[in-house]
């Protein structure tokens, strides 16, 4: 095998370059978004009306994490796949094939919501065609029949793509019955199985309830249900955007530091914990809805809290791979093999970064789990605090940073603008820093989430150290910074792939662990016995809540009227949550 994918895989590096671009637009859209609602929710300046905010709020969340997260998370699972088995799939028709449905349910998805901007958007099926939903589209907020349709349609691609996965891997195991599974397929299957579980709750969502609901077959909902079915699939999709930066993290980066990863065994252990774990604690996003148990609340808590295992395993392996490549160049001393780091590569900078706002995040994340303290920021600006913490730089800014070592592989081109992209890695560093920093500060004094008006008539934020000014301002900063860093990886992406006058200066192999997959017992291969344990759990922790949400609310409630898509509906609907959950507090 050469070090090029390019010149061994051209037709799956076709397949991976188009999903990319899918995941790249998206970022760009999203990111102009972004930009957007900083400004609005600050009031510097408004490109639109507050009713149109929610528009921008659902496009944001949708485009980013959804279509760019999973669109480069199926790229990279490809080259994967490809690359640690060392064969193509069965029939490239096949992943074509489900990657044509991503492109056509993101694709239905999308102008749903886009054609929100329109002062009179156009009928479809007998109804205007908006999805002001937002990301987590609640009931009794109500999308058009697309918006729900093209969701089906990209989950059904992702499904598909996990079945080309697995059969591939079946295939060579056929050549290779006594090899343990290469470390990144490993990865790739098990992240699948956690898919797979997790998809149940909004398949079932949406089609037994949202989309019939939209479509008029069924008259009313229960939304308590429809919102546990969403948060069933919810907390385990942060973690589907989150393992692909996992797998750049153990594979990539320690090639990077100048080394080898430090243990296989810990890298499938992690992997299996997530399979686990992640699904069955997405009550814990549901503290302030009064109609589910306080004792299922608090199982979801101490469930939750165990997720901690492999985030603490993960950061002991990837710094001790990193560590040791330090001194592989030559670094010295407690601390002072960090300056051995190639620190100029932007690739290395931007995942070390990224790993660096993860550990952050992590902690915030402790905050949002503790039910009694949970009560205090959930409806706060504090929770898009640690959104932005963990999926918008973790995940995010390890994609760009990965991207500018995978990309010139999959093109065999140089990468254009080397210190223009470390530029970017750090620009969009610095950016998130002032971000976070304004929006963790904010919630703590109560500045709402998800609304285009925070400030109040009559009211003022009792801010302990600056002032909202100074908070408005650091946001609006921090946004600005983060649009510019999204603008310049767009840039130097796009020169890269059309620079096809040079040759790369990369190496795409991967060299092995210090302690490799024979160093750990074959059971942590058994991948049937991993979902076997993962179904289990995952019916303990979700169908008592079920039955009994189910039972209390109706099966699809009772009465429960679609609210109109406007801003109005929005507020009225956030401002109730909220003013429910004080009661219960």
């Amino acid at each position: 095998m050469t070090a090029l994918f390019v010149d061994d895989y051209p037709a799956e590096a076709r397949l991976v370059r188009a999903a990319f671009l899918n995941s790249f637009i998206a970022f760009g859209i999203g990111a102009l978004f972004g930009l957007i609602q900083a400004f609005h929710r600050t009031d510097i300046f408004r490109f639109l009306e507050s009713p149109k905010y929610y528009t921008v709020l659902t496009g944001h969340g949708v485009f980013l994490v959804i279509a760019f997260t999973i669109f480069f998370l199926v790229g990279l699972y490809q080259w994967a796949i490809t690359s640690s088995l060392g064969r193509s799939p069965a029939d490239i028709r096949f992943t074509w094939l489900w990657y044509g449905l991503m492109s056509i349910g993101s694709l239905l998805a999308g102008i749903s919501i886009l054609a929100g901007f329109l002062n009179e958007p156009p009928v479809v099926l007998g109804r205007p065609l908006t999805a002001d939903s937002l990301f987590t589209f609640y009931a009794p907020l109500q999308a058009h029949p697309l918006f729900y349709a093209g969701l089906v349609v990209f989950v059904i691609g992702t499904w598909l793509a996990g079945f080309d996965w697995f059969r591939t891997w079946w295939a060579w195991k056929g050549n290779h019955p006594d090899e343990r599974i290469p470390l990144p397929t490993f990865m790739v299957l098990t992240t699948m199985i956690m898919w797979y579980l997790g998809t149940v709750g909004i398949a079932t969502s949406i089609l037994v309830f949202l989309l019939p609901w939209s479509l008029e077959i069924i008259d009313s909902i229960n939304p308590l249900l429809t919102r546990t079915l969403f948060w069933f699939f919810g907390h385990m999709v942060v973690y589907f955007w989150l393992l692909p930066a996992y797998l750049l993290w153990y594979n990539v980066l320690p090639k990077l530091s100048g080394g080898r990863l430090f243990s296989d065994p810990l890298a499938r252990v992690v992997f299996i914990l997530f399979v686990l774990l992640s699904t069955p604690v997405g009550i814990h996003h549901q503290y302030m809805d009064p109609g589910i148990a306080e004792g299922f609340k608090f199982i979801a808590m101490t469930n939750t809290m165990f997720l901690l295992l492999p985030s603490f395993l993960t950061a002991f392996t990837v710094v001790a791979s990193m560590e040791h490549g330090a001194r592989q160049r030559g670094g010295e001393g407690t601390f002072g093999w960090l300056r051995a780091l190639p620190w100029r590569d932007p690739a290395f900078t931007g995942m070390a970064l990224a790993g660096v706002v993860f550990a952050f995040g992590g902690f915030t994340g402790i905050v949002n789990a503790g039910m009694n303290i949970n009560y205090l920021v959930h409806n706060a600006l504090w929770i898009p605090g640690h959104i932005h913490a963990q999926v918008g730089t973790a995940t995010a800014l390890t994609l760009m940073a990965g991207s500018y070592w995978l990309v010139p592989q999959l093109t065999g081109n140089r990468l254009v603008g080397r210190q223009v992209a470390l530029v970017q890695v750090v620009l969009w560093f610095v950016g998130i820093v002032f971000m976070t920093n304004s929006m963790f500060r904010a919630g703590l004094v109560g500045v709402p989430r998800r609304t285009a008006e925070p400030q109040y008539q009559g009211f003022d934020y009792n801010v302990p150290v600056g002032s909202m000014g100074e908070l408005n301002a650091q946001l609006a900063l921090g946004g600005t910074l983060l649009f510019i860093s999204a603008m310049l990886f767009l840039v130097v992406m796009l020169l890269t792939v059309f620079n096809t006058d040079s040759e790369p200066v990369v190496d795409g192999t991967i060299p092995p662990a210090l302690s490799g997959p024979d160093d750990s017992p074959t059971v942590l291969d058994n991948l049937a016995l991993w979902f076997g344990i993962a179904f289990v759990l995952v019916v303990l922790a979700y169908a008592l809540p079920l039955v009994s949400v189910a039972r209390d609310g109706g099966l699809f409630g009772e009465g429960i009227r679609a609210l109109p898509v406007s801003s109005e509906a929005v507020m009225y609907l956030q401002f109730g949550l909220d003013y429910v959950g004080a009661l219960v507090t």
